[in-house]
């Protein structure tokens, strides 16, 4: 231990808990991991589902990848231990978000297990749900509304997920939302339906 570490003195025993929070909101806080390609749907649908949250009394924090690597972020590059640390960093601060009782909403592409395990494991596996939004590679590419997979075959944009950098699937998804068979209604309407009853709060 540090010398830093011995003026540390945590006061987690003296703070309101976590369920005085969730009752005052009368609901649940939990954790909405959206993962996949590059214009898989990630954003959209989050975007889609943190409105549809609101219009039901939810209070919700959405977290996209975008804005977080614009501010909060905006030190860190592509590597792999700058994916890395780019998901620990947002799986912290989603942890800070649920212990107050907030549906938390990230969409990242968080290309590999490792670094999705370690979003669970900081979490909490009993407040995480893993949303695999499995849209294919053809499709994303197809879409391309930022030109990357054209700049990313061309040379111009490294380590880029799908076509220079490799994205593992999810083995153990809690749901798997493909956008080029579902509408976005729909997709939201799936993922209400495995919401809805974890965020229900009760007195019981």
């Amino acid at each position: 231990m540090n010398s830093q570490s011995n003026n540390i003195y945590p006061v987690f025993d003296k703070m309101l808990a976590r369920a005085d929070k969730e009752e005052l909101l009368n609901q649940k806080g939990i954790m909405i991991w959206l993962t996949g390609l590059s214009g898989s749907g990630k954003s959209t649908i989050a975007i889609a589902l943190e409105r549809e949250l609101h219009k039901r009394g939810v209070l919700c924090k959405l977290l996209d990848g975008d804005n977080i690597r614009s501010g909060i972020n905006s030190n860190l590059g592509f590597s792999e231990e700058d994916r890395k640390e780019n998901v620990r960093r947002i799986a912290e601060v989603s942890k800070l978000f649920i212990d107050m009782g907030i549906v938390t909403l990230a969409a990242f592409i968080s290309p590999t297990t490792e670094i999705r395990d370690l979003a669970e494991e900081i979490i909490g596996s009993d407040d995480f749900i893993e949303v695999y939004v499995s849209t294919p590679l053809a499709v994303c590419e197809v879409r391309d509304v930022k030109g990357l997979y054209a700049k990313a075959r061309e040379g111009k944009v490294k380590n880029f997920t799908g076509i220079s950098s490799p994205f593992e699937a999810p083995t153990h998804a809690d749901i798997s939302i493909d956008t080029s068979k579902l509408s976005l209604e729909e997709s939201v309407n799936e993922l209400l339906n495995l919401i809805l009853p974890r965020i229900e709060f009760s007195t019981k």
